[in-house]
């Protein structure tokens, strides 16, 4: 299975910036990226088409949505579908990071009308899971990581195909703040993220990609690739500059 190196772009470039970042990731790794690895770009929807351009001829590249609303089309003001994520590109989209939870207070039912919906409409989806510091403190990652994937996962068929299905461990804690979970709390939580997979889904759950998000830089990207059970990373800050997500790629 090839490592999923996801950058989450959030709500930053323009159009020529995203154009000319992503040109700048695709020239980086043209000669170095490694056969087992898989570039995904989840760029501002306004910039979907410039950064399709821009990987449409780079071999292991694809593009991502970072949001879309669970129907296929209808009075949703703001909204955007998946067959619109489709029709730009896309082959992925994300569903349950953290900012879409704790800023706009979406619900753990909510994130898996995503999943179900954005897996029958044709998108391959990243479920993001994980506990904030609090939570940590309480001795609770178990517990909110468990409903969080019992819930984002409750409406996928036993039989959907595993390339399909990611699920990235995103502790909130790391996100953003510079710090980074230890080796020992990435492999804790990655092993229960399998485990529950296994639960659900079988052994088709062990070809399922795991990803490890939060504060992770070219600095730490080797170590944390290494791990037990770790497929990939979704990376934030560090993927905005090619030049230090291309670090990133090729660790």
């Amino acid at each position: 299975m090839k490592k999923l190196m996801a950058a989450n772009w959030k709500m930053y470039k323009l159009r020529e910036e995203a154009k000319l970042t992503a040109e700048g990731l695709v020239k980086a790794v043209k000669d170095s990226l490694p056969q087992d690895r898989e570039v995904l770009i989840l760029p501002p929807f306004t910039a979907l088409r410039s950064v399709r351009k821009a990987i449409k001829k780079a071999p292991g590249f694809a593009l991502g949505g970072q949001n879309f609303f669970p129907s296929m089309q209808g009075a949703f003001t703001g909204e955007i579908a998946p067959d619109m994520l489709l029709d730009m590109g896309c082959t992925y989209a994300l569903a349950g990071h953290s900012e879409r939870r704790h800023i706009m207070g979406e619900a753990d039912e909510f994130v898996g009308q995503k999943v179900t919906f954005g897996l029958e409409r044709g998108l391959s989806m990243i479920l993001c899971v994980g506990e904030t510091i609090d939570e940590r403190k309480e001795g609770r990652l178990e517990e909110v990581v468990r409903r969080q994937m019992d819930t984002g996962l409750a409406g996928v068929p036993a039989d959907v195909a595993p390339e399909r299905l990611t699920v990235a461990y995103e502790p909130v804690w790391a996100i953003g703040t510079g710090l980074t979970a230890g080796p020992k709390e990435i492999v804790e939580a990655h092993g229960l993220v399998r485990s529950i997979l296994q639960d659900k889904f079988g052994a088709k759950a062990l070809e399922m990609r795991l990803q490890y998000g939060g504060s992770v830089k070219p600095e730490n990207a080797s170590e944390i690739l290494s791990l037990d059970n770790v497929d990939g990373v979704l990376v934030g800050g560090s993927s905005l500059s090619a030049e230090s997500f291309s670090r990133i790629v090729t660790a």
